[in-house]
């Protein structure tokens, strides 16, 4: 995966389906691990899944945060 710019922002979405395409890989490697006996691959495939679990949390908490700021943009908008 290619790091993103210095200074680009990632939305939460962004970080889900990235998270999720990471655990994908991840649950691949490990399972190509265990078809060829390499631990180093299951490892490096649990690490990899960890990682997309950690991005989706990451999204999830991002559109949860845009989420409470846009009903309070809205709730102040409402009373101007």
């Amino acid at each position: 995966m290619v790091a993103p710019e210095k200074g680009f922002y990632m939305s939460g979405n962004t970080d889900k389906a990235a998270g999720m395409a990471n655990e994908a890989a991840g649950k691949i490697k490990q399972g190509v691990g265990k078809a060829t006996g390499s631990e180093k691959l299951q490892g490096e495939g649990a690490g990899q899944e960890a990682k997309g679990d950690a991005q989706q949390l990451k999204g999830d908490a991002k559109n949860a945060v845009k989420h409470g700021v846009d009903k309070v943009a809205d709730a102040a908008n409402k009373k101007s």
